[in-house]
């Protein structure tokens, strides 16, 4: 038996995704006077603005992980295996490009053009409005593999190719035609900038060495050497002072003066891994950087000495994280720990209030690493495996401990500092080969319970960090390793489930073990619900129990995983458990009723699971991904129809969040497009349908003298009569001037019958006089606005230049859009406006007055339906709205 995705649970977005492996795009938007960085995110990118880093956009997904990005002024290129699609507004593709038979690699934008190449050795230059291929070169991989290009600056319709066997190939785009190629330095081209200077381009090389070459010259100005292995990326200063930058794989980053041919500093460890790209903002002292560490970084240079310094930066996880955790009442934050060591906090409200607690290490004062002499990656503690949090008392001392990856001491981190704490919680004599394996702090936030690989479970004060005592006798709680430990409300029970099959109940306070209770396999890890409670237990045989700590007995037991349980987490009230396992399901169970109420798959395996507070948003880590997936509670936004799933339910796959599916292009032949389901004018012929015009164009047809008087222009000014250079006077004998005598204006009227009769007219007489169909004439009315209407309808009569004949064909009209039930609204507005301009003249005629009282008897009738219809709907309402149901 099968279902379709999740009752309970709605892909909402992904968290802590900012960057990969692949080189960012920067661009500059004229309207906002703003920089913009494009980066890849799997199959779809992310722009964020420079001046705040905050994301302005997520495009689209791709069928494929994007390889290779570039932009322009208006459009972003995204290169998917072979296709290239660009995109408009940061978001919809407006353009897709084939021809490539290898995987691309990189993209060029150049005016209307745009340059790609791929693994296989083609070269395709694009006309990007088209989607044309404009130009196709073929190199041979083996003596000339494409792996840079750049357009130097003012060279028109020429392009820069540099190699992977070190040769530089300078082509005209539009002849086609190779102008010179350049020997190269043995060693291949890995890079290709332009710097301020035209004619000087900077090379970056497999081997390290960059290279200041004057390309008209063909002479090398200068050259450099980093010891850090190739050039990943180059960036050229643009706001005054003479200095290049170039990036390594180990994530330094170096920068060389190039009037003093010297290095002038370095940022070590700028990124974690490899330095993917770095850009100098134009005319600015401002360096973008991105890598596969899941981080961008933004450098500022205003340190003396000409060093940089870190201004803003988003960063996620660099390894896939492990456990994740809710931290505080609100459920805006969560705390993600990962493979790479550090422990970060990201928020569901804004990006901005991310916090990184940075990477544990062994010793916290830098004095006594250097009398060691250890190196960097020595001092970094390994990744850790479990935590806990309180928020209680963190703003007085620590208020997280963390278990490490093989280590016994746990170390303390304070979130409001968002650094390593103060202490190494390590038990007093204990064994050097066990390590900790579980943790939990108490509610109260005062102590941390500790239970270790030896079958110690040891008590720690948080404030001082001192040993408070250990648990059971001989200071071992179990003969095997201890596989969860948890503090109830009043800090009265402490419970510790261990390897050895047993869950044991102590007593807070004395230390003392009061009851025992045998599981049916060895547990695996254990969660509880304080507030009820309960204690989910999940074993090593796929199941979960759930035991009541204050009876203690077991009360309900899931089966159904087929593969070991990862996580759990229960809701805010306890009503649902919701685990995750390695088979790839994500499974609630309804505690009340002992049945599975939701199940659904996904792509990769979850390891961590966490349910806010607020029972708002569930959060999941996966394998193999780096960023922590946001699900809507569906049941706090309407009501959720949920029913017992059976034992062989078959569950769909559910699609993460911000992984949207892609749908296949389709191609519409002409034969579906005349199968193409079409909308009838009219559903049925009982019913009364509406036109589509706007209210304006028939609204306002009883009212056009008054909107004629409301929006007459003011007359313009009109220029005095031109005076006479003599000014004429009367006869007499007192002087007087002679006044102009006044024109008075003749109106010029056009007599009826040398007026031409308009289209409408004529279709109408036609229609009137052979009985035909009166969908041309209407259609002529519905194009003319309320003013061309109104003439037409004026010019119906005699003195208008029509004949009694088309009064009858108008009415005829009427007539039959009331019985055909359809434009109801255009009927009584045009006869509403036809009876007010000619009732006078029709009640003079006797053969249109009877042509009238049919009208207005089908009228009547029509009203009637509608009437009743009316007031049942109107009593039924009335009915629902007073009545006590």
């Amino acid at each position: 038996m099968a279902d379709g995705g999740s009752s309970l649970f709605s892909g909402f977005r992904v968290l802590g995704l900012y960057s990969n492996h692949v080189p960012h795009a920067l661009r500059y938007h004229l309207k906002h006077r703003e920089f913009y960085v494009v980066t890849a995110a799997g199959r779809s990118f992310h722009t964020f603005n420079v001046n705040r880093l905050g994301i302005v956009a997520v495009s689209n997904c791709m069928s494929n992980d994007i390889t290779c990005l570039a932009a322009d002024r208006m459009l972003v290129f995204a290169a998917s295996g072979r296709l290239i699609s660009a995109f408009a507004r940061n978001k919809e593709v407006v353009m897709r490009y084939h021809g490539h038979q290898q995987d691309v690699r990189l993209l060029l934008p150049l005016g209307d053009q745009l340059i790609s190449a791929d693994s296989g050795g083609d070269v395709i230059v694009w006309d990007v409005q088209g989607g044309d291929i404009y130009l196709r070169l073929h190199f041979d991989p083996n003596t000339f593999y494409v792996s840079a290009m750049m357009h130097p600056s003012t060279y028109l319709n020429k392009v820069l190719l540099g190699s992977s066997q070190g040769a530089l190939q300078l082509w005209n785009i539009k002849t086609s035609k190779l102008l010179f190629t350049f020997k190269g330095w043995l060693a291949g081209i890995t890079v290709l900038q332009q710097s301020p200077a035209v004619d000087v381009v900077g090379v970056g090389t497999a081997t390290g060495r960059i290279i200041i070459h004057n390309i008209r010259l063909d002479e090398t100005l200068m050259s450099f050497m980093q010891d850090w292995g190739p050039v990943t990326s180059l960036a050229f200063r643009t706001d005054g002072p003479p200095v290049v930058a170039s990036s390594s794989p180990q994530g330094h980053i170096a920068f060389w003066d190039l009037e003093r041919r010297q290095l002038v500093t370095q940022q070590r460890h700028a990124h974690r891994t490899a330095v993917a790209a770095a850009t100098f903002l134009q005319g600015e002292p401002l360096l973008v950087t991105n890598g596969a560490d899941n981080a961008i970084k933004v450098w500022i240079f205003d340190q003396e000495g000409g060093g940089a310094r870190l201004l803003r930066s988003r960063q996620g996880h660099s390894a896939p994280p492990t456990t994740i955790r809710h931290h505080g009442n609100d459920g805006k934050n969560i705390l993600s720990a990962g493979q790479d060591g550090t422990l970060q906090s990201f928020s569901t409200v804004h990006e901005r209030f991310n916090k990184n607690l940075g990477h544990g290490s062994i010793n916290r004062r830098k004095e006594q690493k250097k009398k060691k002499g250890l190196t960097y990656k020595e001092l970094c503690l390994p990744a850790i495996i479990s935590f806990s949090s309180a928020v209680a008392r963190q703003s007085d001392w620590d208020g997280i401990v963390a278990c490490h990856r093989g280590r016994q001491a746990t170390t303390t981190w304070n979130y409001q500092r968002c650094t390593m704490g103060a202490h190494h919680l390590q038990p007093p004599g204990g064994r050097r080969d066990s390590v900790a394996t579980a943790v939990d702090i108490t509610s109260c936030g005062n102590f941390a319970v500790i239970g270790s690989s030896c079958g110690r479970v040891d008590i720690y004060n948080l404030q001082s960090g001192l040993h408070r005592g250990c648990y059971g006798d001989e200071e071992k709680a179990h003969s095997s390793v201890v596989r969860g430990v948890a503090t109830d409300t009043l800090n009265q029970l402490t419970l510790t489930a261990g390897f050895d099959w047993l869950l044991k109940f102590w007593r807070f306070k004395t230390k003392k073990q009061e009851e025992q209770l045998k599981l049916s396999s060895a547990p695996a890890s254990m969660m509880l619900h304080r507030d009820s409670g309960m204690l989910a237990l999940a074993l090593d045989d796929f199941t979960v129990v759930v035991v009541d700590i204050e009876t203690r007995r077991i009360v309900r037991k899931f089966a159904g995983h087929h593969g070991n349980i990862n996580d759990m987490t229960f809701t805010p009230d306890g009503r649902w458990l919701v685990t995750v396992a390695m088979d790839c399901t994500i499974r609630t169970w309804d505690l009340p009723s002992g049945c599975l109420v939701d199940c659904f798959l996904v792509a990769m395996a979850p390891v961590g699971v966490s349910l806010s507070p607020t029972g708002d948003f569930l959060a999941t880590a996966h394998i193999d991904s780096l960023g922590v997936y946001l699900w809507t509670n569906k049941s706090l936004c309407g009501p959720v129809g949920l029913r017992p799933l059976p034992a062989d339910y078959q569950p769909a796959v559910e699609t993460l969040p911000g992984v949207m599916p892609v749908e296949p292009e389709q191609e519409v032949t002409s034969e579906e497009a005349d199968n193409a389901y079409q909308s009838a004018e009219q559903l049925g012929t009982e019913l009364v349908t509406l036109s589509l015009l706007p209210e304006s164009r028939w609204t306002s047809l009883l009212n056009l003298d008054a909107v004629k008087k409301r929006n007459k222009p003011a007359a313009p000014p009109v220029a005095p009569p031109t005076a006479p250079f003599f000014l004429p006077t009367l006869p007499g004998l007192t002087p007087r001037f002679s006044l102009p005598a006044a024109t008075e204006g003749q109106s010029k009227m056009l007599i009826g019958s040398l007026l031409q009769t308009s289209e409408f007219c004529s279709v109408l007489e036609e229609a009137g006089r052979s009985g035909s169909s009166v969908d041309r004439p209407l259609r002529l009315l519905k194009d003319c606005g309320p003013a061309a209407l109104s003439v037409e309808l004026t010019c119906l009569t005699s003195e208008g230049g029509g004949a009694n004949s088309l009064l009858l064909a108008f009415i005829h009209m009427i007539d039959c859009m009331l019985a055909s039930g359809r434009d109801f609204d255009l009927a009584h507005a045009y006869l509403a406006l036809f009876l007010r301009l000619h009732l006078r003249s029709l009640s003079q005629d006797a053969v249109t007055m009877a042509a009238l009282l049919r009208l207005s008897g089908r009228l009547e009738v029509v009203w009637a339906e509608l009437r009743a219809s009316f007031d049942q709907s109107l009593c039924l309402l009335s009915y629902t709205k007073s009545a006590l149901l």
